[in-house]
């Protein structure tokens, strides 16, 4: 599909949408003990980032989870795009965490619909597996709303994910503590052991294992 704009140039639609539009990425779950990482990308125009600002829109951990919850479903509405990337514990255990991390945000942009011409990146680390143009924003879920609703889309399913694995992972308190290593958690991995989704990588650096 073809665009004429005034100075007679052709650009075709991915090059308009990157002009009028923003691609934000955050990820969630990067220093877990538990369970998978998982990353978000979200395409935003100026009009519809403009209405999730009104909506509430901001940094997901300034968020209780019910807000999340009701913002979830107003971010996919409104959204050009917007698709999830994840990596495995396995991969965390014997990649490394800022590689695996890396995995899970490339997985996610390369689900879009289009390739970007840019992506807007939550965090100073440069995302070194993409070979196109990047901004690393620090502290970017506070300025750009494309990468906070990106925050919002990754932690709400990665939430529903820890839900879900509480019933098969009980005694853990997963639903409550997300994979986080809390005082309670690290409590019981003394008592009942780790299991097949606790990243073995990181308990070590924590002498549990």
């Amino acid at each position: 599909m073809k665009w004429i704009i005034q100075e007679g140039k052709e650009e075709d639609h991915l090059q308009i949408l990157n002009k009028v539009s923003e691609i934000g990425i955050d990820e969630v779950g990067r220093g877990a003990v538990f369970g998978p990482v998982f990353s978000a990308a979200v395409v935003l125009s100026e009009k519809n980032a403009k209405i999730l600002k009104q909506l509430g829109v901001r940094d997901s951990k300034k968020l209780t989870p019910n807000k999340r919850k009701l913002l979830f479903p107003k971010i996919i509405a409104l959204s050009l795009d917007y698709s999830l990337g994840q990596s495995s514990v396995r991969e965390i255990d014997q990649l490394g965490i800022r590689y695996a991390t890396e995995l899970s945000m490339i997985r996610a942009i390369k689900k879009l619909k289009d390739n970007p011409a840019e992506v807007i990146i939550d965090g100073p680390l440069s995302l070194r597996l993409w070979e196109g143009r990047q901004r690393n924003i620090i502290a970017g879920d506070s300025k750009f709303i494309s990468i906070a609703a990106a925050s919002i889309i990754a932690k709400v399913t990665r939430d529903f994910l820890m839900e879900r694995l509480e019933k098969k992972f009980s005694g853990y308190s997963i639903f409550k503590n997300k994979g986080y290593g809390t005082e309670d958690h690290l409590s019981t991995l003394k008592s009942k052991g780790v299991t097949k989704l606790h990243r073995k990588s990181f308990l070590t650096k924590l002498n549990f294992i």
